[in-house]
C-alpha cells in the first residue's frame, strides 16, 4: 500500500529492464528481500506486497530461502532429531524414505511441492505395484514430516499432503484360534522328525530318517534341500519318522496367548518377573530387532507397556515346568532363551519349529505369532471387562483417555483371568474356528 506522498509504507516496487515488475520487502527480522517471482503489472506487484505485509503481521508469513531446503535433507534430518522414536520405527521411516519418496520427490524444494505432486507420486507408487498399506505408510510419513516443516519451522503455510484417504490401510483380517487349537499348538511345537539330507550332486539330495529307532533311506531323490526337509518334517507330523520334541517352546505359546504378550515382551522375560505364587506376569522391557539383525533392549511400546499381568492356573502349571526344567537357578535367568542361551529371535524360534509348515498342517496356513496375541486379547474381551482394564492387560495406550496405568494386578485383571480360567477349563468342548480383525 502507498502512502499519499508516492512512497510505500511497507517494501518496493521496481522495474525490472525486462519490464516486468520486482518487490522488495523487509523481513520479520529487517532483513531486505526480493520476492520470488515478478509480475507484468505494477497492481499485481502491489497486491503482492500487501499479501506479505499481511503475512507478517499474523505471523504466518514464511521465508522463501527456507523452503529452498531439498525434501530429502529435510526429511532425514527430520527421522534424525525426532523425539521418542523406537529403533524399529526409526529403520521403517529411513527404509520408506530411501525406498518410496526420495527416489520420487527427494530434490524437490519443499516449498516446491504440491498436493498435484504427491498425489502424483502416491498414483506412481500404486501404478508399480507398491501396496495399498505400505504406500499409506510412506504417506503418512511424508505427511508427518511437511507437517513440521508447516507448524515447527515455518517452511511452509500449508501442508500439500491433503489427499483424502491416502493413509488408511484396511488391515487384513487376521486369524483368532480356538482354545482348543492353541493347545493343539503349544503341544506341537517342538516336535522334530530324526534324520538328515545329504547332498549327492548338483540338485540331486538324499533324505535318511528313523523309524522304530532304525535310520532308513527315502526312495526318492529331491531336487532342492529345501523340499527333503520338509518331506522329513512331514513325515514327522503323520508318524511315519521318529520324532523328538523340545518342550521349552510349550509354555511360550500359552503365556503369549493367555496373558496377550508382545513377541519382544515374551522374549525378554526374567526369572524374577514370574511370579508362580500370584499368578502374574511383569512386563518390564522388550527385545527389538533392528533392519541390521541387532537386538536392541529397551521399554515396551507403549507406556502402558510395562504392566502386570494375571497368567490362567494352567499357564502357571506350565510355567512351573518349564522353569524348573530349562532356567537357570538365576534371577537374572532368561525364562525363554535361544540353543545357546542367549535371547531368543523369532528367525530362529520359526526355523527350530518349522512355524510354517506347522502352521499349515493344522489348517492355519499364514498364521504369525502375534495371532496368538490377537487371540489372548479376544478371550480378554469376552470378560465382560471395562475398556480400561482391558487396555491396561493388553499394554494399550489411550491418548483420548491419558490414563494412568497401575503396574500391579488389579481387581478387574483378576476377573479377566478368572474368566479366561473357565475358558481353559472347558477346553475339550471348543470347536471350529473364527476371525477378527488384527
Amino acid at each position: 500500500m502507498a502512502n499519499r506522498d508516492g512512497r510505500r509504507r511497507f517494501g518496493n516496487i521496481r522495474k525490472r529492464e525486462s519490464g516486468r515488475y520486482q518487490i522488495r520487502y523487509p523481513g520479520p527480522d529487517g532483513q531486505m528481500r526480493n520476492g520470488t517471482e515478478t509480475y507484468e503489472r505494477k497492481s499485481d506487484a502491489e497486491r503482492a506486497l500487501s499479501l506479505i505485509e499481511a503475512q507478517i503481521i499474523r505471523g504466518e508469513w514464511t521465508d522463501p530461502e527456507r523452503g529452498k531446503v531439498k525434501l530429502k535433507d529435510y526429511a532425514e534430518t527430520w527421522i534424525s532429531q525426532r523425539p521418542g522414536l523406537r529403533p524399529r520405527t526409526v529403520d521403517l521411516y529411513r527404509w520408506l524414505l530411501g525406498k518410496h519418496i526420495t527416489p520420487h520427490l527427494g530434490n524437490t524444494a519443499v516449498g516446491k511441492l504440491s498436493t498435484a505432486m504427491i498425489r502424483q507420486w502416491r498414483a506412481d507408487l500404486l501404478g508399480n505395484g507398491i501396496s495399498v498399506s505400505v504406500a499409506a505408510k510412506a504417506y503418512r510419513l511424508l505427511r508427518a514430516v511437511l507437517m513440521t516443516a508447516v507448524e515447527e519451522d515455518h517452511i511452509i503455510t500449508r501442508n500439500p499432503c491433503r489427499i483424502r484417504g491416502a493413509g488408511d490401510e484396511h488391515a487384513q483380517e487376521r486369524p483368532v484360534l480356538t482354545v482348543a487349537q492353541v493347545f493343539e499348538l503349544a503341544d506341537l511345537v517342538g516336535r522334530r522328525p530324526v534324520g538328515n539330507v545329504r547332498k549327492l550332486k548338483e540338485n540331486a539330495y538324499r533324505l535318511r530318517f528313523q523309524r522304530n529307532g532304525e535310520m532308513r533311506t527315502h526312495p526318492e531323490v529331491f531336487t532342492g534341500r529345501a523340499d527333503a526337509e520338509r518331506a522329513l518334517w512331514k513325515m514327522g507330523m503323520d508318524g511315519r519318522a521318529d520324532c523328538t520334541h523340545d518342550r521349552r517352546f510349550r509354555a511360550l505359546v500359552l503365556l503369549a496367548t493367555f496373558a496377550s504378550l508382545r513377541w519382544g515382551e515374551v522374549s525378554a522375560l526374567r526369572r524374577t518377573d514370574i511370579d508362580l505364587e500370584a499368578g502374574t506376569v511383569r512386563v518390564r522391557v522388550a527385545f527389538v530387532e533392528r533392519s541390521t539383525g541387532e537386538l536392541v533392549l529397551g521399554p515396551p511400546k507403549s507406556k502402558a507397556g510395562r504392566r502386570v499381568v494375571g497368567i490362567p492356573d494352567v499357564v502357571v502349571q506350565a510355567l512351573r515346568e518349564h522353569i524348573a526344567t530349562y532356567v537357570p537357578d538365576e534371577p537374572g535367568a532368561l525364562v525363554f532363551s535361544g540353543a545357546k542361551g542367549g535371547p531368543l529371535r523369532r528367525s530362529g524360534f520359526n526355523t527350530r519349529t518349522r512355524w510354517v509348515d506347522m502352521v499349515r498342517e493344522m489348517g492355519l496356513p499364514g498364521l504369525h505369532f502375534h495371532d496368538l496375541r490377537h487371540t489372548g486379547n479376544m478371550l480378554a474381551a469376552e470378560s465382560g471387562a471395562g475398556l480400561k482394564d482391558l487396555m491396561a492387560r493388553m499394554g494399550h495406550d489411550n491418548v483420548r483417555a491419558a490414563m494412568i496405568y497401575q503396574h500391579a494386578v488389579r481387581g478387574a485383571d483378576r476377573a479377566i483371568t478368572d474368566a479366561i480360567n473357565r475358558r481353559l477349563e472347558a477346553r475339550d468342548d471348543d470347536q471350529g474356528t473364527g476371525t477378527a480383525a488384527g
